[in-house]
């Protein structure tokens, strides 16, 4: 079972017509194997949320809460899964302005087929994720964002988007560091995973930007791998014996020495199977 409602920053499932020939009742929709709520004539306000409701913890889903982000495959340890609106102008600076912007949605969330979560892909990516830890995997964090600002936060390095040839606002967010030189980030899966590939892709607005030359990924089993990078403008790869893991640290980021004190992420992708 799959339930989905909009609820308030009261905790109170919002009532309203899905569709103006409707009679007034709560914006919620369940379903088996499919739940989708639907809404003609409604304005998102600060405080709103998405909460999905399940029957089984340990579960893979494909959801698209909002027509401007693509479906995510993600997996969800618990039964409630809650999901805020970006409402404020400052959290909207890192997607695209129509996000969650519309009186129409069509919020979907659907049980995943055995055929997606078995096989070889970009374990990492997820356009649902948030700044703070919703519930749903995989998720970014960080010890540092630049200036908590939203397009420097940690989840815009794995939602997808790739423009890295500027900075700032959408579509060029990215992980900013703010010149930190301990700064790390962490994608915690949610469960183990088996991964022997790694991509990344740094910020190139050059000669604004700076890059690294070496960085090392951290598995939570405490191996280590460093390798030199470069000031490309694609992705470069790191490949090793498969490894199974629950989460991914990127860390001990050496800045080139140029004049720019400013390195950054635009996205790291990390392929492998689920266990």
């Amino acid at each position: 079972m799959i339930r989905i409602e909009l609820k308030n920053q009261q905790d109170a499932t919002i009532k309203g017509k899905i569709d103006h020939e409707k009679e007034i009742d709560l914006f919620a929709a369940d379903g088996e194997e499919l739940a989708v709520l639907a809404i003609k004539d409604y304005v998102y306000e600060a405080g709103d949320k998405i909460v999905v409701t399940t029957d089984e913890a340990d579960k893979f889903f494909v959801v698209q809460l909002d027509e401007t982000l693509s479906p995510s495959l993600i997996y969800l340890p618990q039964t409630t899964w809650e999901y805020t609106i970006p409402t404020t102008e400052e959290a909207r600076t890192a997607s695209v302005d129509t996000g969650f912007q519309s009186k129409r949605h069509h919020i979907m969330v659907r049980k995943a087929y055995d055929f997606e979560i078995e096989s070889y892909q970009n374990l990492s990516v997820n356009t649902h994720d948030q700044k703070e830890a919703s519930g749903a995997y995989p998720h970014a964090s960080a010890n540092v964002e630049t200036r908590g600002e939203a397009v420097f936060f940690a989840k815009n390095a794995i939602d997808g988007k790739l423009g890295n040839l500027s900075h700032g606002s959408y579509p060029f967010a990215s992980w900013g560091i703010n010149q930190q030189k301990d700064a790390a980030l962490t994608i915690t899966f949610g469960r183990k995973v088996k991964v022997d590939w790694v991509r990344l892709l740094f910020r190139a607005d050059y000669p604004h930007d700076s890059y690294w030359t070496e960085v090392t990924l951290a598995f939570s089993d405490g191996e280590e791998i460093t390798v030199s990078t470069d000031d490309s403008l694609v992705f470069q790869d790191v490949r090793f014996a498969e490894k199974e893991t629950e989460s991914i640290t990127l860390k001990d980021l050496k800045k080139a020495e140029d004049d720019s004190p400013f390195p950054a992420l635009t996205q790291i992708e990390v392929f492998g199977k689920n266990s």
